[in-house]
């Protein structure tokens, strides 16, 4: 499988195998075979930016996943190769949420791909009972 990294951030190192990881473990974990999927580490300013234009939402946020598999024909590309789609995650805010949190940046981007991957695959949740959701259950039991 393919799993493109893309850094675009300099707040804390990207660790390229240990990414890959944890993407290969949510996959088979939930049984669900791909090609490629590409991953995106970046800033506040630039999921603010994708947050405005393709949520509406003016402010930057921790995740943000863009599935190529939902809706008609999916993410089946004309070679017949399965694409999931790509999760961005804001390290800046992943930092912050960290220290918050009282747990390394790193728990806090493994808590953030999970989630972000989990929506790839069709997991969705509402805000008001997040922590009572399966998709919740999911992201905690998938957590190294």
């Amino acid at each position: 499988m393919n799993i493109g990294i893309l850094n675009q951030q300099k707040i804390a190192p990207v660790k390229k195998e240990w990414i890959r990881g944890i993407v290969r473990r949510v996959l088979k974990a939930e049984g669900v075979k791909a090609d490629e999927v590409s991953i995106v580490f970046c800033d506040d300013a630039f999921i603010h930016e994708l947050n405005k234009r393709y949520r509406g939402i003016d402010g930057a946020t921790d995740v943000l996943s863009f599935s190529l598999t939902e809706g008609e024909g999916g993410g089946n590309t004309p070679k017949g190769i399965v694409s999931l789609g790509e999760v961005i995650i804001s390290v800046e805010t992943a930092a912050r949420q960290a220290e918050e949190c009282h747990h390394p940046i790193e728990r806090e981007l493994e808590v953030l791909l999970i989630h972000g991957v989990l929506h790839l695959i069709g997991y969705d949740h509402s805000v008001e009972d997040w922590e009572q959701g399966e998709m919740y259950e999911r992201q905690m039991g998938l957590l190294g």
